[in-house]
Formats: C-alpha cells, sequence, structure tokens
C-alpha cells in the first residue's frame, strides 16, 4: 500500500453501539475479555452509568462516546414515559449529566462529551421536549462518528513517527476497545502496518488489572498483529536487549503543558525509554486535552479498590490485612514526551502552543448548523 494511504479499519467487534429500538446502549463487556466475548443492552442510563463505573467500558474515548449515548437515551426515555414541558426537560437533563459526570474523575473525555450535549441542548432550547430529545441522540451519533474519523486521522499522523521496521511498546488498551473507532495509540500501529511497515507489538500487561494482557494482546490476536506479551517489570529488560525502538501509549487526560496522564506505570515506562533513548509518545484525541489544567500536578488521580491488588482472577494473592495503594493512573512530564499526535497533527515541545491551536481547530470543527 504507497506511502501515506490508510487502509479503514474493519474490527471483528464493536465496543459500543446505540439501537435506536429500545433504545439501547449495546457495549461490549470488556470485564469478560479475552475469554467471554459478551454484549451489554443497556436500557436504562444506570445501567450505562454502572458500565462505565466497573470498567465494562473503558478507555477515555470510549467513555466520552458512551456518556454521549446514555445522556440521550435518558432524554428519550423521559419524553415517552413523562409529559414533559420545556422546564422539567431542562431539569431532567441537568441531572442526568451531573450523574454520568461522577461516573470517572481522571477521563477527562467524559466531561468533553457531556459538554457538548450540554451546548447541543442549550442550542435547541426553543424546540419542543420530543424533538430536542431526537437532536440529542443525533449529536451523541456525530460524537460517534468522530470520534471514528479522529482515530484515522491520528493513524495518518502518527505512523509517520514509527520506524520502517522493529518493535513498538505499549501499556494499558488503546485499541478499538478503547475508542469509537480503530483506537489511538494502537490504532497508530495498526495505520502503520496498513502503509507497509514491518512492526511487532511488545504489550505490557499493565497491573493491576491487565488490560494489556487481557485487552490489547486480544486485539492484536484479533487482527493478526504480531505481538509479544510480557509482564511489566520486564519492559526494561526489553528495552536493554534493543527489541524497542519507539513507545507509544494513549491518555486520559493532557494538561496544557503537554503532561499527560495514563494508566499506573506510564511514568515509569516514560523513564525507561529516556535512559534507553527511545522516542516516546503519545496518541489521544484533541478531546483528551485539558486546556483549564495548566500541569499534570492538577490532573485528579483516581484511586480504586485494594482488592484489585489483592486478588487475582478472583484469588488473594496478598496477606489479608495488608494496606493497599492504588492509583489507577499516573503522569507522565512533558519532559519525557517526544510527540503528542492528535487528530490535527503532531505537537512537540513546547506543547503548549501547538495544544492550544489544535484544540482551536477542534471547537470550530465541531461547530454545529441549526437544524431547519
Amino acid at each position: 500500500m504507497p506511502v501515506g494511504v490508510v487502509m479503514e479499519f474493519a474490527s471483528h467487534f464493536t465496543t459500543v453501539a446505540w439501537v435506536d429500538d429500545g433504545p439501547v446502549v449495546r457495549l461490549l463487556d470488556q470485564r469478560l475479555l479475552p475469554g467471554v466475548t459478551h454484549y451489554l443492552e443497556c436500557r436504562q442510563p444506570d445501567e450505562v452509568m454502572e458500565a462505565i463505573r466497573t470498567l465494562a467500558v473503558r478507555g477515555a474515548p470510549a467513555i466520552g462516546v458512551t456518556a454521549g449515548y446514555g445522556i440521550a437515551q435518558a432524554m428519550q426515555l423521559a419524553v415517552r414515559t413523562k409529559d414533559l414541558h420545556a422546564n422539567s426537560f431542562d431539569a431532567i437533563f441537568a441531572e442526568t449529566c451531573k450523574h454520568f459526570a461522577a461516573t470517572r474523575p481522571t477521563a477527562v473525555n467524559l466531561f468533553w462529551a457531556i459538554k457538548r450535549m450540554q451546548e447541543a441542548n442549550a442550542r435547541w432550547h426553543v424546540r419542543g421536549p420530543a424533538e430536542r430529545a431526537a437532536m440529542l441522540v443525533a449529536e451523541a451519533k456525530r460524537i460517534h462518528a468522530e470520534d471514528i474519523e479522529m482515530c484515522l486521522a491520528m493513524g495518518r499522523h502518527g505512523a509517520a513517527l514509527l520506524p520502517d521496521s522493529g518493535g513498538v511498546i505499549t501499556h494499558c488498551n488503546t485499541g478499538a476497545l478503547a475508542t469509537g473507532g480503530q483506537g489511538t495509540a494502537l490504532g497508530v500501529i495498526r495505520s502503520a502496518v496498513a502503509q507497509g511497515k514491518k512492526l511487532h507489538v511488545w504489550v505490557d500487561e499493565t497491573r493491576p488489572l491487565l488490560q494489556g494482557a487481557r485487552l490489547t494482546a486480544w486485539e492484536c490476536a484479533q487482527d493478526g498483529l504480531p505481538a509479544t506479551l510480557i509482564t511489566d517489570n520486564m519492559a526494561a529488560h526489553v528495552l536493554k536487549l534493543g527489541h524497542v525502538q519507539a513507545a507509544i501509549v494513549g491518555a486520559d487526560r493532557i494538561a496544557r503543558n503537554g503532561d499527560s496522564a495514563n494508566k499506573i506505570g506510564t511514568y515509569g515506562l516514560a523513564i525507561l525509554c529516556r535512559y534507553h533513548n527511545i522516542p516516546f509518545y503519545i496518541a489521544a484525541p484533541t478531546s483528551t486535552v485539558d486546556l483549564a489544567c495548566d500541569t499534570g500536578e492538577h490532573i485528579p488521580i483516581e484511586e480504586r479498590k485494594p482488592d484489585e491488588v489483592t486478588h487475582l482472577g478472583g484469588q488473594r494473592v496478598a496477606a489479608a490485612g495488608v494496606d493497599v495503594f492504588n492509583p489507577a493512573f499516573d503522569v507522565v512530564p512533558h519532559a519525557l514526551i517526544a510527540g503528542i499526535i492528535t487528530e490535527h497533527g503532531v505537537a512537540t515541545a513546547p506543547f503548549t502552543p501547538d495544544l492550544e491551536a489544535m484544540v482551536a481547530r477542534a471547537r470550530t470543527r465541531h461547530t454545529q448548523v441549526e437544524p431547519a
């Protein structure tokens, strides 16, 4: 395939989907992978929120898409079951957005998607409740369609940064399971392979929830991408042996200065890459950039339940009574990042001007025309 041509991504699975008949938000239950492929049929917004909270759906872009659909579902159900006027519609809408915002604290795409839905509702405030509910469904579908396009654009921009052959290491899951499209970091690798580059993916298992082992390795197997799974504490040895020529990961929130929050363990991998002179890239859509957050010190870090660390596969692996510290994310300082790949190009140091310009372009693109 000629350089610069990206193959359209066709997955064997669908991470998130909207079903008008219901309405239903259909989610691939990632808690059961890789052993069981099961789709949740969420018929109530509370079920969608629970799926986000319990990691049935995860990955910042996928969470944003799911939240958009969940809010749209709530308003569709409200107009079908209640005699709403404009004020009651707005009250239910505001309460729904508030509940979705409380599901996960770190992934800024969640709040970006909620804001998109709020802006859409404000634009259409003069319409009747049923029409506004239908327009919110259309807005959620636009968020999903844009995510697919953004993944392909990131693939085009990022593929040029990867070597023609060699190893690429990644951490956590950044593929189709984490987005509405082909993925962020893993999507870049997919695009590079589609261009003919001979790449081998080194997959960190990603303790404690094993998103790399359960999800990334599964995606690579589904798509026939050459891959090798390693435990997180093997990364330094693999880099020392020269098996890796580049590292690429996703992000759940990127500060104005380029500091990037991602799954716990990413910071350590970035330090290892700096020592071994391996470029370390972030791939994330502009919806992950939080310009209101000046540095990574201001990014909220979610802490999760102790049993994620003390138990593995339902079996206790640590002594009872031991204290546990279980942050779900860490922050990579911008000084360790070679480039941040977005749908609008590659931001480089100093990151702030590039990120501000990219977010501004994205906002202009998202301006909607008032429906007739």
